[in-house]
C-alpha cells in the first residue's frame, strides 16, 4: 500500500474506533449492526445484492459513468429512508449534499409520489385482511419531501465545512438517518497541483463521515465520478475508474459500482466487508430504482413454483437467504451553503 493510501486507510481506521464505538467489543458490534434496519432502494436486485439494502453505520460509495443512474440512486434512498416504522421501513429523514446542481425538485417529488401511492395500496391490501388502519400512517407527498435537507455546496472549502459541521446539525435533527453527497468528486478532481494535500485533506473528510455514520447510526452514500486511467505496460490502453485515485478506494466500507451493458442498466458489488462481489440489473423508470422486467418475470414465477410446492417448509429446501429474509420483511409492509439547510 503505498503512503497516500496509507494515509487515507490509517484516517478511516482511526475514525472508525473513535466516538461511540470506542471500547466496543466485537459482540457488541454485531448486536449494534442487527438493529441498524438498512434503507431500501426498491430494486429486490440490489437489496438483495447488498444484505436488505443499504447498510447504516458506514459509507457506501457510488460510483459510475455519466447518465447511467447515479444521483436517481441518491435521490431514490433520501425518500425511502422516509419509510414509516409501521411498513417496515427506517422512519428516518435525509441530508442531501449537492455539489454539482444536479438535484431536482420535480424528479423528487415524483418518486415521492411513487412511495406514497405504493404505501397506501399496502394500507389498502393490508385493511381487507384486517389488519388496523395504516393508511393515516401514510406520509404525504409535501411531508415526503419536508424530510429532506438540502445543501448546494460551490467549492472544496464549503465541502469541507459541511462535513465539519454535520455532528452539529445532526444533533439538531436526530430523525436523519441518511446522508448522501452528490458528488464527492466534483470539488477536488481539478482544483489541486499538489496531491497530497487533497490526499490529506479527503482523508480528514472520510474519517468525519465514518464518525457521524457510527455515532448517529446512519448511512453515508458518497455519489462519485469516474475517470479515465491510462495502463501502463498495456500499448497505451486506458480504462474507466472512480475519481479520486487509488487512495481513495479506501475510504468507503463498501463500493457499489453502476454501469451499462448494452442497453441495459447493472450494479456491481465491487467491495463489501461482509458480502461478495455480485451483479445485478436494475431499471430506471418513471417511479424510481426498480428492477428490471425480467427480475420480476424471474421472481413471480419463482413465487408460483413455492406456492405449488406448499411453501418449501422443509429446512433443507429453503432458498432464501438472510438477506433475502430481510427483503421480505421490509417487502411485506412496504408490500445553500454548507452551514445552512433548506427542505424542500
Amino acid at each position: 500500500m503505498g503512503s497516500a493510501a496509507a494515509a487515507v486507510a490509517g484516517g478511516v481506521l482511526r475514525g472508525g474506533l473513535a466516538g461511540s464505538q470506542a471500547g466496543a467489543s466485537a459482540r457488541e458490534l454485531i448486536v449494534r449492526g442487527r438493529h441498524k434496519k438498512p434503507i431500501i432502494t426498491f430494486c429486490r436486485e440490489i437489496d438483495g445484492m447488498m444484505g436488505g439494502g443499504v447498510p447504516r453505520g458506514e459509507l457506501t460509495e457510488v460510483c459510475g459513468t455519466p447518465g447511467v443512474g447515479k444521483t436517481q440512486f441518491g435521490m431514490q434512498l433520501a425518500v425511502d429512508v422516509q419509510i414509516p416504522h409501521q411498513f417496515g421501513g427506517v422512519g428516518g429523514g435525509a441530508l442531501y449534499i449537492d455539489t454539482e446542481g444536479s438535484l431536482t425538485v420535480e424528479r423528487l417529488s415524483q418518486l415521492c409520489s411513487a412511495v406514497v401511492e405504493h404505501l397506501q395500496k399496502i394500507a389498502r391490501n393490508k385493511r381487507k385482511q384486517g389488519v388496523p388502519d395504516l393508511e393515516s400512517a401514510v406520509p404525504t407527498q409535501e411531508a415526503f419531501l419536508g424530510g429532506i435537507h438540502v445543501w448546494r455546496l460551490h467549492d472544496h472549502a464549503e465541502q469541507l465545512a459541511a462535513v465539519r459541521t454535520l455532528p452539529e446539525f445532526l444533533v439538531a435533527h436526530p430523525e436523519v438517518k441518511l446522508v448522501v453527497m452528490d458528488s464527492v468528486a466534483f470539488h477536488f478532481r481539478h482544483a489541486f497541483q499538489d496531491m497530497s494535500v487533497r490526499t490529506r485533506m479527503l482523508s480528514r473528510m472520510a474519517q468525519q463521515l465514518n464518525e457521524v455514520a457510527q455515532a448517529h447510526s446512519l448511512a453515508v452514500v458518497l455519489v462519485n465520478q469516474m475517470t479515465t486511467k491510462v495502463m501502463t505496460g498495456h500499448r497505451g490502453e486506458s480504462s474507466l475508474v472512480p475519481a479520486l485515485g487509488e487512495s481513495w478506494a479506501h475510504a468507503a466500507t463498501n463500493r457499489l459500482l453502476l454501469l451499462w451493458k448494452g442497453q441495459e442498466r447493472f450494479a456491481e458489488l465491487l467491495k463489501s466487508p461482509r458480502l461478495r462481489r455480485k451483479t445485478v440489473p436494475f431499471s430506471v423508470v418513471g417511479v424510481g430504482i426498480r428492477d428490471t422486467q425480467s427480475s420480476r418475470a424471474a421472481a413471480a414465477a419463482a413465487a408460483g413454483a413455492t406456492a405449488a410446492s406448499g411453501g418449501g417448509s422443509s429446512s433443507g429446501k429453503r432458498s432464501s437467504s438472510a438477506s433475502e429474509g430481510q427483503y421480505q420483511a421490509a417487502k411485506r409492509h412496504v408490500g445553500h451553503h454548507a452551514n445552512q439547510s433548506r427542505t424542500l
